[in-house]
Formats: C-alpha cells, sequence, structure tokens
C-alpha cells in the first residue's frame, strides 16, 4: 500500500472515530481536531475555554505535533500547568496543501503513539 494511501485511510479512521465521539457524528475538520489535541495535552477536560485560550491550546497541539520533526522542543509547564515549547527549527516555508499534509501525517502519529488508530 502506498504511503498517500495509508495516510489517507488512517486520517479518515481518526476522523470518524474523532467526530463520533465529539461532534455527534459531523465530521470534524483539521482544526477542530487540532483543537482537541491541544485539550487532551492540556488534560483540562471539563473547562469553558475562552477564545484566547483555544487560540493557545491549538498552539499547544501543533507545537506538540511538530516536536517529533524537531520544530519544537518541550519547555516547561507553567503555574497554572500549560505546557510551553521552544523552537528549535523555522518551519519551513510550505504551501496551503502542504502544510496540511505535513499537519494530517503528524496528527496520525500522534494518534499511532497514543495507539489510538494501528
Amino acid at each position: 500500500m502506498s504511503r498517500d494511501i495509508q495516510l489517507k485511510e488512517r486520517w479518515d479512521s481518526i476522523v470518524k472515530f474523532l467526530s463520533e465521539k465529539f461532534a455527534e457524528g459531523d465530521e470534524l475538520d483539521l482544526d477542530a481536531i487540532i483543537y482537541l489535541i491541544g485539550v487532551q495535552e492540556l488534560g483540562k477536560f471539563n473547562t469553558t475555554y475562552k477564545k484566547d485560550e483555544k487560540i493557545n491550546l491549538m498552539h499547544i497541539a501543533i507545537c506538540r505535533l511538530l516536536e517529533p520533526y524537531g520544530y519544537y522542543e518541550f519547555d516547561y509547564f507553567d503555574n497554572e500547568g500549560w505546557p510551553h515549547y521552544k523552537i528549535k527549527e523555522e518551519l519551513p516555508p510550505l504551501k496551503a496543501g502542504e502544510q496540511s499534509v505535513l499537519m494530517k501525517e503528524a496528527i496520525v502519529n500522534y494518534f499511532l503513539e497514543k495507539k489510538v488508530i494501528s
């Protein structure tokens, strides 16, 4: 099976799983999945987040997702338990489609690591 086909199948599996669990079957988009990963990484599930906190949650997720690629490194948890990352290497300039593929691949790897999919 080609790498692209396997990535698509795994991505579709993640979207289906999360959509059923968190959106009553309505299909979640990439940003919503990144947000959910941010909440997972923060570990504060029964909280209502303000708009700026939601953006910070997405930032946490992106840093965590791109950490294995060498772009970010975990630095510390602040007094409120929010993780902070430092930039190790700047992301190369990517077209929108390339960004999407990179994030989907990183999300698939995250869920493989967490053993949610195989």
